[in-house]
């Protein structure tokens, strides 16, 4: 195919893509937001151990990003960050309980102060389009506070404040759900939220927000047989593990035979990400290094992809950096929403999915000045084996990503493109790289207001 044919077919395909938007009205809106499935943890994202058929043949009908983030490491301060659009700075909630993690006598300082509910300063995005005419769903984790129907959703369906389900099986113990023919817990909240979309006035909003695959490992024993006698493939081998992604992804095909049984895919807009990395230990994301809790890589980068037929590009991929902040605006984007009323510390990402725009390279940060003790103290690939995250902040522009450590000023400095492990810091090989970035950081943080710790711990032993 010559270049002019080419280039024609793809004007042809965005001009298309600009009138569909145009002419349709209010579509249908799910987002579905696992939690700690890891960056590699699909097979359309390279996981040759775990099987993903339905998600698989999902990306295909949509734009894959392969340099998606979470804002932050762990479920509650990723969460809360989606729903608002807005840094951990500036809602405060940094971590799981208390930030005090780990032994006192290994903590040089005292960390930050953590909130634990989510406080409405900041408006969510169910909230805004529950007042634009959707119908709005919360279904599986929530994790922010004790009722997410104050926060925007007419309905809820087994979220609370619980991190994760006593049990998959029931009962459920913490997850206010009643069996009803012994279901295990995704599938039959997924059960519900089928009801949901086959019931609901439209244009609706599902959350679909799965407590599948966080602890505890649970199997679905009718799907081990399929994992059992898999050999290890780049670190995976969890047969239980395996199931309950398995599990997941089924869930996810039922959601999607639904759409297109009820005759509203292609006027229904898809995101699927998941709120942190993968667990080290339980799943492995080489080459990226660590895991949830941590700030490289592994804890941080997620699965991140797009569907909405007939307006974005079908099996495309793209490589500009994004985080989970970006798609509070882009919903209302979608929904027909003037952004303007609002304030978000992300962007619109509907000209890129529709590539209709080449955007500038946008800084994207982190801040965590707490503390998270280490899961496996013997083996976890972090900047030292007591701790999963110390205080610090961290900062990724264009390739290059910079990690900033308070209790000894520590600088790490790596090109993520080239070396996506994070292996060679590179601190002392570029220092006017490492001054753009350091100043790109602390600009940052006073226009957030972030909370550097400096109060010596009094029971640190050195």
């Amino acid at each position: 195919m010559n270049k002019l044919l080419i280039i024609i077919l793809l004007s042809t395909q965005l001009h298309l893509s600009c009138s569909n938007y145009k002419q349709q009205g209010k579509p249908n809106i799910i987002v579905i937001n696992i939690d700690d499935l890891g960056w590699k943890d699909l097979s359309y994202m390279g996981s040759e151990f775990y099987e993903t058929p339905n998600i698989d043949s999902l990306s295909k009908q949509g734009m894959i990003f392969t340099n998606g983030y979470a804002s932050a490491a762990n479920c509650a301060p990723s969460r809360a960050g989606l729903l608002t659009g807005q840094w951990t700075p500036r809602h405060g909630i940094y971590t799981v309980g208390s930030s005090e993690r780990g032994e006192s006598k290994e903590r040089k300082l005292i960390p930050t102060k953590n909130i634990t509910v989510l406080v409405n300063k900041y408006p969510t995005f169910p909230k805004i389009l529950q007042v634009n005419e959707y119908t709005t769903c919360h279904a599986g984790k929530w994790h922010l506070s004790d009722d997410p129907q104050k926060y925007g959703f007419d309905i809820n369906i087994g979220g609370g404040h619980n991190g994760h389900p006593s049990s998959y099986y029931p009962p459920y113990g913490n997850v206010d759900l009643v069996a009803e023919n012994e279901e295990y817990l995704t599938d039959l909240i997924m059960t519900k939220a089928i009801e949901f979309i086959t019931s609901a006035k439209k244009p609706f909003l599902l959350y679909y927000a799965p407590y599948a695959v966080h602890t505890p490992i649970q199997p679905v024993d009718s799907l081990k047989y399929k994992y059992r006698d898999k050999p290890e493939r780049n670190g995976q081998r969890n047969v239980d593990y395996a199931t309950m992604i398995d599990n997941l992804d089924r869930n996810i095909g039922l959601l999607i035979s639904t759409l297109n049984e009820l005759g509203i895919m292609n006027n229904t807009f898809i995101v699927l990400t998941s709120d942190n990395g993968g667990v080290y230990g339980i799943t492995n994301q080489m080459p990226l290094r660590a895991g949830k809790g941590s700030y490289y890589e592994g804890g941080i980068r997620v699965p991140f992809l797009f569907v909405w037929n007939g307006i974005i590009p079908p099996n495309t991929h793209n490589d500009v950096p994004i985080t989970n902040l970006d798609i509070f605006p882009t919903i209302l984007q979608v929904a027909k929403i003037d952004l303007n009323k609002y304030t978000f510390d992300g962007r619109s990402l509907l000209p890129i999915i529709m590539e209709t725009e080449n955007p500038d390279p946008q800084p994207l940060f982190w801040h965590f000045p707490i503390y998270l003790e280490s899961r496996n103290r013997s083996n976890n690939q972090n900047r030292d084996l007591l701790f999963r995250t110390r205080p610090g902040s961290v900062v990724r522009f264009g390739d290059w990503k910079l990690h900033q450590y308070f209790e000894d000023n520590g600088i790490e400095l790596y090109n993520v493109k080239e070396d996506i492990s994070e292996k060679r810091n590179l601190a002392n090989d570029y220092p006017q790289k490492v001054e753009e970035l350091l100043s790109l950081l602390n600009n940052w943080r006073n226009e957030v207001n972030a909370p550097v710790p400096n109060q010596l711990n009094q029971e640190y032993e050195n």
